[in-house]
């Protein structure tokens, strides 16, 4: 199969009339191309330019091919996305843009998606403390991009580092234009590509190798459209997906390949940041907040300063001791107890009171006392009309891998992902929060055993349920992924809960303080992570929330959105069959019935 083919734009600033006529002409020549992507700023700069965005938007002019961007600002911006973040089609989570109009999506936040088997991650708007609905991206934005790893549209500080100054175009200040949280995450995901606007100029930088990774990167920034000084606004790439290229392939380095521009801004900074420590008293409250250094330093790798996301929010770091930032087991352990990651890095917060997490350090909490008094459920009568009921006629018995006292597990219709099961209650309840203590060890113990199966794969699980106040029968479906991608987990929630317009609840003492706060009147969703954090969040009785959120998360997370929709996913009885048969053999050695 051919590699796909792609247009690179920069700052579009609503002249779409423009660019896409010089994307027929591109066509023309060397098409067709499979989709283009903008970066820099999508909207006008200028109220006259308003009415050609309007023609595209609302239908009266075509997006002639399917057309990606970030760069959410500019006037005109806050009605065009408003109204798109209303659209019923844009309602769940969807890293793969939000629909525009018709070929013309907006990336909104940080997110990944596949695109032609492309792995493109994004960044959009610009860095902003004063938490604004559209333009800017925020620090969950940085976490989740962090997390997902693989590529952002602003150009990162220090990118002329060791370029050839011959090839930098003129008048390039590092003070305009440029941004350090870029250079940061940058340096950490290592991108094969990283396309950026916002500079006003066309740059193609000299590839760059990284640190413990064995590809080079290629820095394209592009000029806006329509610009005076015709500097080159529209690119074309084809580039293999790494999936398809062999080690060698991968590995290969051209012969003007220099050393990465961040690790000389690393090395700056840190001389700034030591000589900064010099003057100042070593016993600052700030500093060791979030320092490792003196006593705490036999707990930690890593020559950075900084504190390690992956390690914090997992407790392990797939680079291990070739990791550049810190792996700090106090602060992890301050982590694990709600305190913010900005804190414990930086001393300081960027969202203050907006932030959902502590901003102090936290004494470990002893276990409280159990409440004993729970509801028990309003509804416990078997339903002959029920598919969960385990004395149905419907159950879909050929389904049912494990039956224990209380519950069972089964293989849902259309799977997600191998291994995907669902734990349901053998009585009519409509969740599993308000079943007696007897029926939560029993959970506990299904969901330790899946832990160990799937552990014993090279995987975590991590559960969810929907709790509907109109619900019928629970299911908390348990999903694996690669351990590789389970510290993601938290960031893609939260960023999915942000896209909704909710922030998560988060708690460390996992399902026990779910059951205790319940109310059996309000609907709510939460997630378990791998880790034993629980996200939660009650939904309002005005609020729209897709009853399928979870699946949705976690299929943008293993990049098959496809499949967020069971029904895609359906098989045969036939396939069942063998998919439920197979599933038994391999969880025999950890099943808590046998």
């Amino acid at each position: 199969m051919a590699p796909p083919r792609i247009l690179l734009c920069g700052d579009v600033r609503g002249r779409l009339g423009q660019l896409f006529k010089r994307v027929s002409s591109v066509s023309k020549a060397a098409g067709p191309f499979d989709a283009l992507l903008c970066v820099g700023q999508f909207f006008p700069d200028a109220p006259e330019l308003l009415e050609e965005l309007a023609d595209h938007v609302e239908g009266r002019s075509p997006v002639p091919l399917p057309t990606y961007f970030v760069g959410d600002y500019g006037i005109g911006a806050p009605k065009v996305l408003a109204a798109a973040s209303r659209s019923h089609a844009n309602l769940g989570f969807k890293m793969d843009g939000l629909e525009i109009c018709e070929n013309l999506y907006w990336l909104k936040g940080s997110g990944k998606f596949t695109l032609h088997g492309l792995s493109v991650a994004y960044i959009s708007g610009r860095h902003s403390l004063d938490g604004q609905q559209f333009g800017t991206y925020s620090q969950d934005d940085v976490d989740a991009l962090r997390a997902l790893a693989e590529e952002p549209g602003v150009w990162p500080s220090g990118i002329t580092n060791r370029a050839a100054k011959t090839d930098v175009p003129p008048g390039i200040s590092e003070a305009s234009g440029s941004d350090s949280t870029i250079a940061e995450i940058v340096a950490e995901i290592k991108p094969r590509y990283h396309i950026a606007g916002t500079k006003g100029v066309f740059y193609a930088r000299e590839p760059y190798s990284n640190a413990d990774a064995v590809h080079v990167t290629r820095f394209i920034g592009l000029a806006p459209v329509g610009n005076k000084e015709k500097q080159k606004f529209i690119h074309a790439l084809s580039p293999t997906p790494a999936s398809t290229m062999s080690s060698s392939e991968i590995s290969m380095k051209p012969p003007n390949t220099t050393l990465s521009p961040f690790t000389a801004v690393e090395q700056t900074a840190g001389a700034k940041e030591a000589k900064k420590r010099t003057a100042d008293d070593t016993n600052d409250a700030q500093y060791w907040r979030y320092d490792v250094s003196q006593k705490r330093q036999k707990h930690a790798v890593g020559d950075s300063d900084k504190l390690c996301f992956k390690y914090l929010s997992s407790g392990s770091c797939p680079r291990g001791e070739k990791c550049n930032f810190r792996h700090d087991i106090d602060a992890r352990e301050q982590y694990r107890r709600g305190v913010c990651f900005d804190f414990l890095n930086k001393g300081k917060c960027e969202r203050g009171p907006d932030c959902n997490f502590k901003h102090s350090l936290q004494e470990e909490e002893k276990n409280g006392s159990r409440n004993g008094n729970r509801s028990r459920g309003a509804n416990v009568n078997r339903s002959k009309e029920c598919w969960f009921c385990l004395s149905s006629p419907n159950v879909e018995s050929h389904l049912i891998i494990s039956v224990g006292e209380r519950y069972y597990c089964a293989l849902p219709k259309g799977p997600l992902v191998e291994d995907h099961v669902l734990i349901i209650p053998i009585e009519h309840s409509p969740n599993t929060l308000s079943l007696p203590p007897e029926a939560e060890t029993e959970l506990n113990r299904f969901q330790n055993c899946l832990k160990m199966y799937h552990r014993n794969q090279q995987k975590e699980a991590v559960f969810f349920e929907w709790v509907s106040k109109r619900g019928t029968h629970a299911n908390l479906q348990a999903i694996p992924v690669p351990s590789s991608r389970a510290a993601a987990l938290q960031s893609i929630f939260s960023l999915a809960a942000e896209k909704l317009g909710f922030k998560f609840n988060s708690s460390t003492d996992g399902r026990e303080m779910v059951r205790t706060k319940f109310d059996s009147k309000q609907s709510l969703f939460y997630v378990e992570l791998p880790e034993g954090t629980v996200l939660s969040h009650t939904v309002e009785d005005n609020e729209t929330f897709p009853a399928q959120f979870g699946r949705e998360v976690v299929a943008g997370l293993l990049n098959v959105a496809d499949k967020a929709d069971w029904r895609n996913c359906a098989l045969s009885k036939e396939e069942e069959i063998k998919l439920a048969e197979d599933f038994k053999r391999r969880f025999a050695a950890f099943d808590p019935n046998t």
